[in-house]
């Protein structure tokens, strides 16, 4: 049924002129050219997440509004894949013949940049263009944004639930008065010390991100050069969006200073990486389903224990997705560094893969933080909805010592093993668009193989003397 869906949408070719018609309503056009005028806004970009968690744009000069409003942008359609060549040096996602793409914007997503009053951001939906014989007009399948907000708006038709994320991005800081104080053997996490030699970088992220409509709630200090700074949860596609915006902050922010800001999933050995945990709630008419009415203590509700059990059913199909890159698994092999390597869960338990922090909370713990928050999200939608459908069974929480018999599919420890269990996947043939899949399949692939390839320095000190 949902893959019976997920094709329809993209087969309707006035997707296009739908979107076009409600960004030309003469209300919407006017509220923007008021916006522009008021802010002295010059400028504009028109950006496009991609398939490998970056960010393409257009700038444009802003008195062109209307004509973006209705025609968009045209961009290479290799942009989404990153425009990342293979080892043989063909551009991934179609080659340099590869037709255009169009991404109409989507007017609400406007947002005077906070540290140059004279641009403004628009984030876009991307389309087959108009004048393609039999697919023009349908979304492109290797949006993932528009993928993603589709996805959640049909969950909700089928399943009657809305899903809200929240979600805990890690970065690790370096720079000039950003060494660490701590005792040999003990964190610096939470150190006051700590916090204040990063004073001038939370403070600014936090001022930008508020710009950006980021509702910033708290933030600390968790190990050598990593903050974690976390905003209000919110539907998922919103979650989205604002967690792309916080990249873009960060990087900024470290421009300013003279710093640098990684989102690197594991830069250093015997330190934790940096992860960027999904907590995820199922709504209905307003009422978290997660949560037994009238019960005090940690708990899940049958339907959360439902929406575990199909998150973990598919852990080992979807690791590709939360951990992406090569590096991500080295975060999964350091141990004793709060990184979960078995598909098992727990209440307020750091050991399992999902851990019910709070009630009517589930933290999903393997995403990284160079996650694709639309991929990730739209996939976790597949998976909860196979565990509603089917009524999984999340087996019993992990108990205090850890110890737990395993119930579901190990994950993968590299990302040459992810990638087999992603190919294998029929709930990833089902969620992910079929050119979604495969551009991103192929960007992988030759990821893994690059790495393959490389003769590294561990590798010299190993063997170089002493092998016959």
């Amino acid at each position: 049924m949902a893959t019976d869906i997920v094709i329809s949408a993209l087969t309707d070719n006035d997707a296009f002129h739908k979107h076009q018609a409600s960004n030309m309503r003469p209300e919407v056009v006017k509220d923007l050219q008021q916006k522009i005028k008021a802010s002295g806004v010059e400028f504009i970009y028109y950006m496009l997440p991609t398939i490998g968690s970056k960010v393409v744009a257009k700038m444009v000069p802003a008195h062109h509004i209307a004509r973006n409003l209705e025609k968009g942008i045209a961009l290479h359609r290799t942009a989404v894949a990153d425009l990342q060549s293979d080892r043989a040096g063909e551009l991934i996602g179609g080659g340099v013949g590869a037709r255009e793409m169009i991404a109409l914007p989507d007017p609400e997503t406007f947002v005077v940049m906070p540290w140059d009053n004279s641009i403004a951001r628009m984030f876009c939906r991307a389309y087959e263009p108009p004048h393609f014989a039999g697919v023009g007009g349908r979304p492109l399948e290797t949006d993932s944004r528009g993928l993603l907000m589709r996805a959640h708006k049909e969950f909700t038709e089928r399943t009657g639930y809305e899903v809200r994320s929240g979600t805990e991005p890690e970065m690790t800081w370096s720079g000039p008065g950003l060494e660490v104080i701590k005792k040999d053997g003990a964190s610096p996490a939470y150190q006051v010390e700590n916090l204040e030699r990063s004073r001038e970088i939370f403070k600014k992220v936090i001022r930008y991100a508020t710009a950006f409509g980021l509702d910033m709630v708290e933030g600390d200090y968790e190990d050598d050069g990593q903050l974690e700074l976390n905003w209000m949860y919110d539907r998922v596609e919103l979650t989205a969006d604002r967690l792309v915006t916080y990249r873009q902050v960060c990087k900024q922010v470290a421009r300013e200073l003279g710093i640098t800001a990684s989102f690197m999933p594991k830069p250093f050995n015997g330190l934790m990486g940096n992860g960027c945990h999904h907590n995820l709630s199922l709504w209905k008419d307003g009422v978290n389903a997660c949560i037994e009415p009238g019960n005090t203590e940690i708990h899940l509700s049958e339907v959360g224990r439902w929406a575990v059990g199909g998150m973990l059913t598919h852990a080992a199909d979807s690791t590709a997705i939360m951990a992406s890159t090569v590096n991500s698994y080295k975060r999964f092999w350091d141990a004793g560094q709060f990184a979960p390597s078995a598909p098992t869960w727990g209440l307020d338990s750091r050991a399992g893969m999902i851990r019910i922090s709070s009630i009517g909370r589930m933290e999903y713990r393997q995403p990284d933080a160079s996650v694709n928050p639309y991929l990730s999200h739209t996939v976790l939608l597949a998976a909860m909805e196979d565990g509603l459908a089917r009524k999984i069974d999340s087996g019993d929480p992990l108990t205090k010592d850890g110890a737990k018999t395993a119930k579901f599919d190990v994950t993968p420890m590299t990302l040459g093993d992810a990638i087999v269990e992603f190919e294998g996947s029929a709930m990833l043939k089902s969620a992910l668009p079929e050119q979604m899949r495969d551009i991103f399949l192929q960007l992988k692939r030759d990821e893994w193989a690059r790495y393959c390839g490389i003769i590294t320095e561990w590798e010299f000190s190993q063997y170089w003397e002493t092998v016959p």
